[in-house]
């Protein structure tokens, strides 16, 4: 399980918004549902924002 504040990066593409795996962004949300959900703001290398998604566990990874 995640945390909100932490930093993550999709294990695979989102094709429909253009997200390539490998993409950092930070959980701002996190949705207690059962598997949980997780409401991900990514960003790109300058920190602007691309995209705001829903996203599951299994779709994203803990950055060291």
């Amino acid at each position: 399980m995640f945390e909100e504040y932490e930093v993550v990066r999709l294990v695979g593409d989102l094709a429909a918004k253009g997200l390539k795996a490998g993409t950092r962004g930070t959980i701002v949300m996190v949705y207690p549902v059962d598997p949980p959900e997780y409401e991900v703001e990514f960003m790109d290398e300058d920190g602007k924002t691309l995209a705001l998604e829903t996203v599951g566990e299994k779709q994203i990874a803990k950055v060291q």
